[in-house]
């Protein structure tokens, strides 16, 4: 069998990176057994990247992050795609197959503040920088009385618009900030009882062509199965609700040797109502949870989460 040359799609910021390097080091090691010559790393420019001024959902959405990259996938210009699951949205791309993920990284969220003051005690009226509503919408429920101010840009970016006095704080996932080695910045970090993080957060997936069966083996070696299973289950919450970038919807599954147990949160347009919902099963129903869950949101809000 020939020697093969595989090609990895990421983005081309520092973190993205660092993410498809991961993945990288992870097919290397099978290398010898796939017939593996070289990886290669090809950097790829998204939508997502050149607009950093105004909200996603404003340009288009999630797919803003990976539907370049997903292009090139599709044309074989590349062999396999590295997301931020969080990034990606709920529905697959016609043709692909999302069904490897690397084992989780911490899915908190982290707050960075000037003088690394901490959110209880962050004064009157100081601004939080925050990409999404659901961190918005969470945070407000703690306290109403501080200004929650939209924020684009990669975590460099952002550090440095708090250091020029813009912001009083920013909400990050802990992931992100961990894998750049930027922890010296954290102020503190919230548990998952203080907020449910988005659906995903802190899992790398990696993506390929439905019908490339080489690929897909090689994936299947590097596949971190109870990973798989807490993303099926809190992607499954996204599809029920049909989630896009303006759904305030937080989602979070722990794993307890053969058990699952998923909690989720979802709130109206407003921010002012919120609904909830936590259950348990045998992890070989992960899907099905996820499904029963998002169905039980979807209910309780009788649609006040969508436009």
């Amino acid at each position: 069998m020939k020697s093969k040359k595989i090609i990895i799609g990421s983005r081309a910021s520092k973190l993205a990176l660092i993410y498809a390097e991961k993945a990288k080091e992870m097919i290397l090691k099978i290398s010898k057994e796939f017939n593996i010559e070289s990886v290669e790393i090809k950097k790829i420019t998204t939508t997502g990247d050149l607009n950093q001024k105004v909200r996603l959902s404003e340009i288009g959405g999630k797919g803003l992050f990976s539907t370049k990259i997903e292009k090139e996938l599709i044309e074989n210009k590349i062999h396999i795609a590295v997301h931020a699951l969080k990034d990606m949205p709920s529905d697959e791309t016609k043709g692909l197959s999302t069904n490897c993920f690397l084992q989780r990284n911490d899915p908190r969220e982290v707050l960075i503040s000037k003088n690394k003051i901490k959110f209880k005690n962050l004064n009157q009226n100081s601004i939080i920088g925050t990409s999404s509503y659901r961190r918005e919408f969470q945070l407000k429920n703690k306290r109403s009385d501080l200004n929650y101010k939209l924020i684009r840009g990669n975590v460099d970016t952002r550090i440095n618009k708090l250091n020029q006095n813009l912001y009083d704080a920013v909400i990050l996932s802990y992931a992100g900030i961990n894998s750049l080695n930027l922890d010296e910045h954290i102020s503190e970090i919230f548990s998952i009882d203080e907020i449910i993080p988005s659906a995903g957060q802190g899992v790398i997936a990696l993506q390929c062509k439905s019908d490339d069966e080489y690929i897909k083996n090689i994936l299947k070696k590097i596949n971190d199965e109870k990973t798989f299973k807490s993303a099926q289950a809190e992607r499954n919450v996204l599809k029920v609700l049909e989630g896009d970038c303006e759904t305030a919807v937080g989602a979070i599954s722990l794993i307890n040797n053969e058990n699952i147990t998923l909690e989720a949160e979802l709130f109206s347009l407003d921010g002012k109502e919120r609904f909830y919902c936590k259950s348990s099963k045998d992890i070989k129903y992960a899907a099905e949870l996820g499904i029963e869950i998002g169905e039980n949101l979807k209910k309780q809000s009788k649609g006040s989460y969508k436009k």
